[in-house]
């Protein structure tokens, strides 16, 4: 049984996909060990302590969560 030039493709697509996916979960890795050093954050008034990649990451989140809500807004326009 021999696989067409179509299935060849998609099966290429997963594999480069999958490896994609490995490496991006390999260098946050690497940045959250790199990054464990406690900070202090002020949210409006309270002074708040957590580790640097957790503040990061929490500032990420937030902007794609408020991306995402944008590119809504103007794909129902």
């Amino acid at each position: 049984m021999t696989s067409s030039p179509r299935t060849s493709r998609t099966m290429a697509f997963w594999t480069r996909g999958r490896v994609i996916v490995a490496v991006v979960a390999l260098l946050t890795l690497v940045f959250i060990f790199e990054n464990t050093r406690s900070v202090k954050i002020r949210l409006l008034v309270p002074e708040v302590a957590m580790p640097l990649w957790l503040a990061l990451f929490a500032t990420g989140v937030i902007g794609a969560v408020c991306g995402m809500y944008w590119s809504h807004l103007r794909a129902r326009d």
